[in-house]
């Protein structure tokens, strides 16, 4: 049965729907939930892990955050179901819903593919990054892992370095953290970096040079080259690349000396990120992937419990 378009359905499809005060109890879920073991909330329950597109921290953090909370997973990726011999994306939802599914998390190339999925089903629909539209659990993670370290987000100097244009999760990440008060830098080569970013609002600003995006950063994400969303060339070469905007010791200098440094993976080290900083002790990278289980199991209390029906 096809749900209406309401606000407030059960649903995680992007940041910029989400009001403040769903952001803050996501964070706060997800800090009670590393202080104490969590209660098996979603015992009985049947997660279905929808993953159209390659998938190693996102899928087995949604496994993993399902199954601490009690939850059975099923896992569906194209290789491995009818999918591969062209069944449509809502057939394939169809099929699987008709087996007691009691939430989805879609993961798939195409920008608003979650959107369709949430359309069609009389159950919470999670997106797990679609094409190059959002990840909002990642941009969740992010802000949780900043807020750890910082005690709060606004105000902070925020650097978001690479392939902007080709990221979901710097669009997700610059709609987060812009909204709680930080001062967003998007920073990469001018063909990876488009002006119309710039209209996401008075938080957010544009630079195409990598040592004005440090200067003073609180904090520094790096982003992957997404080599496989390119259809052509945006860059002269890789040499060329690093040469004006991997993350080097070197650059990190025009940061603040307690700086943390962040990268959603996988990282390509010595191309946008020396593996000097990757392991540097202002590297919170490893950090991100262990709360990226805490973030996704706040997000699926959230959902399957907090706004599961009533009789």
């Amino acid at each position: 049965m096809p749900l209406p378009d309401q606000p407030h359905a059960p649903h995680l499809l992007g940041i910029e729907p989400l009001p403040l005060s769903r952001i803050e109890a996501i964070l706060d879920r997800a800090a009670q939930f590393q202080r104490q073991p969590p209660p098996r909330t979603l015992a009985g329950k049947r997660l279905l892990l929808l993953f159209y597109e390659a998938s190693t921290r996102t899928r087995t953090s949604f496994e993993v955050a399902a199954r601490r909370l009690g939850a059975e997973t099923v896992s569906v990726t194209p290789g491995s179901s009818s999918i591969e011999k062209g069944e449509s994306l809502l057939d394939t939802v169809y099929t699987l819903r008709a087996m007691a599914i009691d939430g989805i998390v879609v993961r798939h190339s195409s920008s608003g593919a979650p959107h369709l999925v949430a359309a069609h089903v009389d159950v919470p629909v999670i997106n797990a990054g679609d094409g190059m539209h959002e990840h909002p659990t990642q941009a969740l993670l992010d802000a949780f892992t900043i807020r750890r370290h910082r005690g709060t987000i606004a105000g902070l100097r925020v650097a978001i370095i690479g392939d902007v244009l080709h990221s979901r999760v710097a669009r997700s990440n610059l709609l987060l953290l812009s909204r709680l008060g930080a001062e967003v830098r998007l920073c990469g080569p001018r063909t990876l970096l488009p002006p119309e970013f710039a209209a996401y609002g008075d938080h957010v600003r544009l630079s195409w040079d990598l040592e004005d995006a440090l200067n003073g950063a609180d904090v520094v994400m790096v982003l992957r080259i997404q080599m496989e969303r390119m259809k052509e060339s945006f860059f002269p070469s890789e040499a060329e690349y690093v040469a004006r905007y991997s993350v080097t010791p070197a650059r990190m200098r025009a940061a603040r000396p307690d700086a943390i440094v962040m990268h959603p993976g996988p990282m390509i080290r010595g191309v946008e990120i020396s593996a000097e900083v990757a392991d540097s002790p202002q590297s919170v990278i490893r950090e991100q992937v262990e709360n990226g289980v805490l973030i996704r199991m706040a997000v699926l209390h959230e959902l399957l419990v907090c706004h599961e029906p009533h009789p």
